[in-house]
């Protein structure tokens, strides 16, 4: 997100600002630049007194000049802030300015700045292009198209601010932006090394000693830390800016906590900076300061009424008002109120295992309660997560706070919400076990694992492209991963990055056992980087680290890779695996037999492939039409246990099963299925019917409390079913309040009066 016009203005270097002598075009340059210089020191009411002075003036003169514009509208936009009518006179002014003197390249750029951060891309972009079209090469119109790149969510931002870099290398602008995307990427030593050349470049801009102390800061270098605190307190006696910027890093570092502190501290220093308000707002509500949360995001979007992702903050806490929360055991379920029911008969028993299970793995109990967060409308997770729609994510953790779509916020067969709840609370565990201070890598190669580990076929699986691009030599080594997820080459690399990870994580435990993993959240929390903490824990250096994990890939994979490409060159088509899949395909229509041969050849090739376009699946509609149920199954099971969202092939697995008389098979695969999609009834009635007759009491019980939660068509004889199975279960005092319950709806109610004369008839009268 860019930064408010106001701290771009004031990156301008003192001895620059104080240089700009009033001419007979230049009457407000002195005044304006003493206006900036004072808001630059945080003596907001000078600055605003000096500014209004400038527009006062400007709004009675007659004739102006180009000049008398371009300054004016930079005391309008120091007036800006929760003046809404200011910032459009400040675009006013600078159109007026470009009108005046077409060549006037500083008031296109303060055009693009101020489109920027009224959120306007487009213009934004649009007026940095001019400027190029002017003065090809220009630095600070490439810095201002890479701030529009960072804007729009593109991964194009550090390409072009290293061609502004190449067009003035001793920008202390340009290099203190470069550092703070090198600092977002988690790349301190390179985030440090710039910072130092920006700040010796101009050793009065603030924004290069933020990110300077930023990164100390981070890595716990404190005497870098009070150096740059130091020298930006001398800029800015009160440094909000300073303790704003560091309290974005921890963000993007997931210490939200702490970004709440710094926050804090930097609105203790400008209760006017609707930047700290927003960052203090923003993270409050990721730790679960609700109340406070939104007072501080009111306040910030008060004084910055363009800002989009404080309008969206706001809209969406209004609708979660409407939302209902269950608590139970450790966890509270928020869910918009039709949902809430039905998804916590699910989510609820399964977060406690999972709770469980990760206390024990990682020796590190995360606080309660764990509050997870429901949302049906993509957009809405995605603005709960980071302000703005758009987000392709599936949930999110900010510690105890989780967040996710409900599963009927996704095109059904695309999304396993079991996995990922799992998935976000594994975060918790990890973060918390670390300090907030594991690399991002690496705790999303943790919680895939743990899907991998929580229940058959869930977590991130080997993927034709993803074999691909690892044949293909497209996947980076270990050394660099953190690069896949914060700095990806192109759209599928980050997903590719998660698995990867993962593999990396499975490796660790394989090859070094079972403690290797808590142990290197541990280095991390005692201030480990990367590479030390692979040396403590692993005993081994970073390219070592690279060099046997790729064999051990090589080595897993070893059939997989030869059917794709073999040994010949890195760019690979898809070698015999994908020639037979097509050759089998082709005859599907006239030549069943040789096609079956083909797909039992492509299974060979590549047995870990489980798509729904891969052989086992085209193998098991085979059988199915040869009548051959042992077959269908075997290769059914095949896809069930290898892809999380296989939603017909567990449909299908569940009849057969159940035709066979496999009880226990069916509901297994049935279970699979509610994970997938639990909004169909007839699923739960078919897994009700068969818990019961397996003595299943208790899931049979919970799948007659779903059908309810459904809200069925005949809602009375959903609710005598969940009376039937508590009695049945032996809980005759809940099956008896239930049917009390059910007649005082409908007191005539026959079904409903004969089990309670029953239920009566055998303990006696309650």
């Amino acid at each position: 997100m860019a930064g408010s016009l106001l701290s771009v203005l004031l990156e301008v270097p003192l001895s620059a600002a104080c240089a700009q002598v009033p001419t007979r075009t230049d009457r407000f340059g002195a005044e304006i630049a003493a206006a900036e210089a004072a808001a630059q020191r945080g003596d907001r009411t000078d600055a605003m007194a000096r500014a209004r002075r400038i527009t006062t003036a400007y709004e009675q003169t007659g004739t102006r000049s180009s000049a008398d514009h371009s300054e004016a509208g930079r005391a309008y936009a120091l007036l800006a802030t929760g003046n809404a009518a200011a910032t459009r006179a400040a675009l006013a002014a600078f159109d007026r300015a470009v009108a005046a003197d077409s060549g006037n390249l500083d008031a296109r750029r303060r055009l693009g700045q101020l489109f920027l951060d009224a959120y306007n891309g487009p213009e934004a972009r649009a007026s940095f292009e001019a400027v190029l079209a002017r003065a090809d090469g220009d630095a600070e119109a490439l810095l201002g198209l890479a701030m529009v790149e960072e804007f729009e969510g593109k991964g194009t931002a550090m390409a072009t601010a290293r061609q502004a870099l190449a067009a003035a290398p001793a920008s202390a602008r340009v290099l203190s932006y470069v550092a703070r995307l090198h600092l977002d990427a988690e790349a301190f030593d390179s985030a440090r090394a710039v910072a130092e050349r920006a700040v010796r470049a101009d050793s009065t801009l603030q924004s290069a000693w933020s990110v300077l102390g930023a990164q100390a800061w981070l890595r716990g270098d404190s005497a870098t830390y009070q150096r740059a605190l130091r020298a930006a307190t001398l800029l800015q006696p009160r440094p909000a800016e300073f303790y704003t910027a560091l309290a974005e890093a921890a963000v993007r570092q997931r210490r939200y906590a702490e970004a709440v502190r710094l926050a804090e501290q930097a609105v203790r220093f400008d209760s006017l900076s609707a930047r700290a308000l927003g960052v203090l707002g923003t993270n409050q509500l990721r730790i679960g300061q609700l109340d406070a949360g939104r007072l501080s995001v009111e306040r910030a979007f008060a004084l910055d009424p363009f800002n989009l992702w404080h309008k969206n903050t706001l809209d969406l806490l209004d609708k979660m008002r409407g939302f209902r929360t269950v608590r139970q055991g450790r966890f509270e379920v928020v869910a918009p109120s039709d949902d809430a029911a039905l998804l916590a008969l699910y989510i609820v028993p399964l977060l406690e295992q999972a709770y469980d299970s990760l206390a024990r793995r990682y020796g590190y109990q995360a606080p309660t309660p764990v509050r997870l967060e429901f949302f049906r409308q993509h957009a809405d997770f995605s603005v709960r997560t980071v302000g703005l729609t758009g987000l392709g994510a599936l949930g999110v953790s900010f510690g105890s706070l989780l967040a996710m779509d409900t599963p009927n916020a996704r095109e059904r067969g695309t999304f396993n919400w079991g996995s990922t709840a799992w998935h976000e609370l594994t975060h918790a565990f990890t973060l918390g076990a670390s300090g907030h201070r594991v690399p991002r890598w690496l705790s999303e190669g943790l919680s895939v694992l743990e899907e991998r580990r929580a229940n058959v076929g869930w977590g991130a699986r080997t993927t034709l492209p993803w074999l691909l691009a690892y044949h293909a030599g497209r996947l980076r080594p270990v050394s660099q991963m953190n690069d896949g997820f914060m700095r990806p080459r192109y759209p599928e690399e980050t997903s590719f990055s998660y698995y990867q990870a993962s593999l990396f994580c499975e490796w660790v435990e394989r090859t070094k056992g079972a403690g290797a993993l808590p142990a290197l959240l541990v280095a991390f929390r005692e201030g480990a980087d990367t590479p030390a903490a692979m040396e403590r824990v692993l005993g081994l250096r970073l390219p070592e680290v690279d060099a046997q994990f790729d064999g051990w890939l090589r080595q897993r994979f070893a059939t997989e890779l030869q059917a794709i490409g073999g040994t010949g060159g890195r760019d690979s088509s898809g070698g015999e695996f994908v020639q037979t899949m097509k050759r089998a395909v082709r005859a599907m229509d006239t030549q069943r037999d040789s096609a079956r041969l083909l797909f039992e050849r492509a299974h060979r090739l590549f047995p870990s492939y489980a798509g729904d376009d891969g052989p086992a699946w085209y193998l098991t509609r085979l059988a199915l039409d040869a009548h051959d149920t042992t077959g269908a199954l075997a290769m059914v099971e095949q896809v069930t246990t290898r892809d999380e969202t296989a939603f017909d092939a567990n449909k299908l697995e569940a009849e057969l099963r159940e035709r066979r008389g496999d009880l226990t098979g069916a509901m297994a695969a049935l279970d699979r299925l509610l994970w997938i999609w639990p909004y169909t009834a007839g699923d739960h009635e078919a897994l009700a019917v068969l818990a019961a007759r397996a003595g299943d009491h208790a899931r049979a019980v919970r799948e007659r409390r779903a059908v309810i939660a459904l809200r069925p068509p005949d809602l009375m004889e959903a609710r005598l079913e969940l009376a039937r199975a508590l009695a049945a279960g032996g809980d005759t005092a809940a099956a008896r309040r239930e049917l009390l319950s059910l007649l005082e709806d409908a007191p005539s109610y026959e079904g409903a009066q004969q089990l309670l004369l029953e239920l009566r008839k055998r303990g006696g009268t309650p």
